[in-house]
């Protein structure tokens, strides 16, 4: 997340003096200042202050992947479920003619956020922003992730693919 101190600020209520004395550490903040900070850095008061950090590293093993999807598009997601996580990886699985939503159907992702698709088996035909593009193994495409967008699958066999998502304010 790239705040500047003026739109943390505005996000937490809290005022920009108060935020940058926290910031050169010459005030500390009381709790009910920091949890305004934390909600907008969109963490938790014990993330901000570190109280639930283990040893930093989560492994998420093959059998234990939220999966979901159906029976022409199927997805895990690589993940894990950490609050205050920014980023999502997912792997899916589209069925020869298959698509991820329908071309009507409302972006799933918050406002701001940004995805990257990788290409793992094609074809893959991405649908975003007025146009469709054709995509081939090993080729990727970013995209506002909540503007209305899918990804089909033109070809004879299984199309497989990755997708990043980054939550977040989107820089304009």
């Amino acid at each position: 997340m790239d705040l500047s101190l003026r739109d943390l600020a505005d996000r937490s209520g809290v005022s920009a003096p108060m935020l940058s004395q926290v910031e050169r550490g010459e005030t500390s903040p009381t709790l009910a200042v920091a949890e305004r900070i934390a909600f907008g850095l969109e963490l938790s008061l014990s993330q901000l202050v570190r109280l639930d950090e283990g040893d930093g590293v989560s492994i998420v093993r093959a059998y234990e992947r939220r999966r979901g999807g159906g029976r022409t598009h199927s997805y895990e997601v690589l993940t894990p479920p950490l609050p205050g996580l920014r980023a999502e990886v997912s792997l899916h699985t589209l069925a020869p003619g298959a698509a991820t939503a329908g071309p009507d159907d409302p972006p799933m992702h918050e406002a701001g956020s940004r995805e990257t698709a990788v290409v793992e088996r094609g074809p893959v035909r991405f649908v975003g922003g007025g146009a469709a593009h054709d995509l081939e193994d090993g080729d990727s495409v970013t995209f506002d992730a909540d503007l209305p967008h899918h990804f089909e699958n033109p070809g004879d066999g299984e199309a497989r693919f990755y997708a990043i998502v980054a939550a977040g304010l989107r820089r304009s």
